[in-house]
């Protein structure tokens, strides 16, 4: 059964029968920004379409070490192939999951401790965007099977933010847990996210 996450808290990853996980998917879904109607249903304003990103850092020692370790929409496979991003979705159109990425933790070189996940806007300052006009914002963990984990919803007003630290998949004791953080940022690329943890 799925686990509703709060900013902060902690989840062991684990399968329903209790057994280990050997691979999981996080998935990142929002929508589109509603546009405004006029009169006789005339759209009268138009916004621009809101081009999230979903970018994982792999961490050595809580630590981000090397670009090649950041895997994201221009580096999609990382090099030890146990970190996959499944491609780039440019509007948040459709239902469910706009980007996902899949983690093989049994094939994540030990060297590995901490993966973090985070969302930016592309160009947000550019185009004058922020996770303000972002609705229904959530990251959820499924297991190899797709079934669903834990899932935390962006429920709360983030006006003027473009960047997202969503939360962390970190070996403890020899388990994996996630801890969803829901840190805003005024970050504007995947390079100024990843600085934060260099």
């Amino acid at each position: 059964m799925s686990v509703n996450l709060k900013k902060g808290q902690k989840v062991e990853l684990r399968k329903d029968n209790g057994g280990t996980l050997t691979r999981v998917m996080v998935a990142l879904g929002w929508d589109e920004v509603q546009q405004s109607k006029g009169f006789f249903g005339s759209i009268f304003s138009k916004t621009q379409d809101i081009d999230c990103d979903a970018s994982a850092f792999l961490c050595q020692n809580g630590s981000l070490v090397s670009n090649s370790d950041v895997v994201y929409f221009g580096n999609l496979i990382h090099s030890s192939k146990a970190v996959r991003h499944m491609g780039d979705n440019l509007t948040g159109g459709g239902d469910g999951d706009d980007e996902q990425i899949m983690v093989d933790l049994q094939s994540l070189p030990q060297m590995y401790d901490k993966i973090v996940f985070v969302v930016n806007i592309y160009q947000a300052r550019e185009r004058k965007q922020h996770f303000g006009l972002i609705q229904n914002a959530f990251i959820r963990i499924c297991d190899d099977k797709g079934t669903e984990l834990c899932r935390y919803n962006l429920s709360e007003n983030y006006d003027n933010m473009t960047a997202m630290i969503f939360g962390e998949l970190y070996r403890n004791n020899g388990a994996w847990k996630f801890n969803a953080i829901g840190q805003p940022t005024t970050d504007n690329s995947v390079g100024e996210l990843a600085n934060k943890f260099r």
